[in-house]
């Protein structure tokens, strides 16, 4: 049975988990993004992480709360791509097995990623790959199993992101945050809770998966139409039941946006700060181009930058935005 999550990180899981990842995840810069408005809009670039996203965070301090026994057959998760990527750069630093179970439309960039550095990949059907993520084991499959979202470690070393930004950005007013699974808002709204208890935590979603806004609506956990798109990073069917009671108490709302505001960040970002965030990493920036956010103060997360060339290539030139 899945354990539900009831409380955050606390203040000193979060500072042994900043510690534990010092040797591994960079301290990211705030970069301010250069557009006139009501709202000042700061860039936390967890693109220029070793591994292109915010994941190596949350993997290094789960692989270290692991026992040397845990670790003897090796790890293995279940990702589209990004915590494979932090979980494979772990595993190679310390000559460990890795494997990881990706959905089958996972991006080739991330998946010869995870190759190159020395794991393994397995491709399953999507509704496979989730049943995964909700058992949190895939039968047959040797190696300790760590959760990309629901993991407290990985949560807590997820949660470093927003004590750097309480840190560099004290006066923030709203912090959107892609939401996924909901392991990096929870993280995030855990350690800003202990610092800047002003800021509102904004959850967001990609429109083409929606399944937070529909729970929250009907104040229950909510199946909704999903439909795969360039935004691989983010997006489901359904929350994670054992997630549902932890990220609504952690946010304070969620902005939804479209495919094309999102193509539409990813181009002001290269255009305006040479930047290349990954759909999932944009749809924050997204939000707070889009006005659906008061003004003030924001910091948004641009989360990852793995994205394939040729979709990168597609969303700068075209004129519909590389959508097909």
């Amino acid at each position: 049975m899945t354990t539900i999550l009831a409380h955050r990180p606390s203040a000193a899981a979060i500072r042994q988990a900043r510690e534990m990842i010092a040797d591994t995840a960079i301290r990211t810069p705030m970069v301010r993004l250069p557009v006139v408005g009501p709202a000042e809009i700061w860039l936390k670039l967890e693109t220029l992480q070793p591994v292109g996203s915010f994941k190596i965070r949350g993997a290094r301090n789960a692989k270290g709360a692991l026992s040397r026994r845990d670790l003897e057959d090796g790890i293995y998760t279940a990702s589209a791509g990004n915590m494979a990527l932090g979980l494979a750069w772990c595993a190679q630093e310390r000559d460990l097995r890795f494997t990881a179970i990706v959905p089958d439309h996972a991006p080739e960039v991330k998946t010869r990623a995870v190759e190159r550095l020395g794991g393994r990949i397995l491709r399953v059907p999507f509704h496979r790959w989730w049943q995964v993520l909700v058992e949190h084991h895939y039968e047959g499959m040797r190696g300790k199993f760590i959760h990309p979202v629901s993991d407290p470690a990985v949560i807590a070393g997820n949660a470093s992101v927003g004590a750097e930004i309480a840190e560099d950005l004290p006066e923030v007013n709203h912090v959107l945050v892609p939401f996924g699974g909901g392991g990096l808002v929870c993280g995030i709204a855990a350690a800003l809770r202990t610092t800047v208890s002003h800021a509102r935590i904004l959850a967001c979603e990609i429109a083409t998966a929606t399944p937070l806004s529909a729970s929250l609506e009907a104040k229950e956990c909510r199946q909704v139409d999903y439909t795969p798109s360039f935004v691989d990073g983010i997006g489901s069917a359904s929350l994670l039941p054992e997630m549902w009671e932890l990220v609504r108490r952690s946010i304070h709302g969620v902005v939804v946006v479209t495919l094309e505001e999102t193509a539409a960040a990813i181009r002001m970002l290269v255009e305006r700060v040479r930047v290349v965030a990954e759909g999932a990493g944009a749809v924050s920036v997204a939000a707070a181009l889009g006005g659906k956010v008061a003004g003030g103060t924001i910091c948004c997360v641009v989360s990852g930058g793995n994205i394939n060339p040729q979709r990168l290539a597609a969303i700068l030139t075209s004129s519909e935005g590389g959508l097909g």
